[in-house]
């Protein structure tokens, strides 16, 4: 059953907080290769998605939640880093925390929408469980770029990365045909992806 309106207000903002503020307690505490996750611009879609995936019913509904859950995340890392780490708490207002915001934005559109798509049936439901998976390998592919740079461990990301990939679709897909299908779809929509994302960041 969908969540009321008045609860996913309160969890969106909430989770939000949360995702922001653990993900920077979890780069502080966590070893490489895994404190990378913290920096993982995969694991905030994927929590968007999951967000949207909780909300069910109602696109726009789903993609304004998984949109405050991320832009409220980014002050909230900013503020673990002023308090656990001393930084100065005006960098919440700099222009890459509002940079970060305005990717949060169009992130949580897309991944909202994704989580309500995997509910239903057709090409919709496809795009939607194959957009978390996608996300993960497109981020492996990054750091396959770092790892022919040099960039030290990258690799074991690489791997870690399409472990979570393949994890998504056993999770999100639950018939045989349908985790090909999902898979089949992911690798494209992750090559798209990297090239967006390197346009946007380079």
């Amino acid at each position: 059953m969908p969540p009321t309106r008045r609860a996913l207000t309160l969890v969106a903002p909430v989770a939000g907080f949360l995702l922001g503020f653990l993900d920077f307690v979890w780069i502080s505490l966590v070893p490489y290769p895994f404190a990378e996750l913290g920096n993982s611009t995969a694991t905030w879609a994927v929590a968007a998605f999951a967000l949207g995936w909780w909300a069910r019913a109602g696109a726009l509904r789903a993609a304004v939640a998984a949109t405050v859950l991320l832009v409220v995340a980014v002050p909230s890392y900013y503020l673990a880093a002023a308090l656990l780490q001393g930084d100065d708490l005006a960098v919440i207002a700099a222009p890459a925390a509002l940079l970060w915001m305005a990717f949060g934005v169009l992130a949580g559109v897309v991944f909202g929408v994704a989580g309500t798509w995997a509910h239903l049936v057709g090409w919709r439901r496809v795009v939607g469980t194959a957009l978390p998976a996608a996300v993960f390998v497109e981020e492996a592919l990054r750091f396959v770029g770092k790892a022919r740079s040099g960039y030290p461990g990258a690799w074991w990301n690489v791997i870690i990365d399409l472990a979570l990939a393949a994890l998504v679709v056993l999770l999100v897909a639950r018939a045989a045909r349908a985790r090909l299908l999902t898979a089949a779809v992911a690798l494209p929509l992750a090559v798209v992806g990297a090239l967006t994302f390197t346009a946007v960041a380079g």
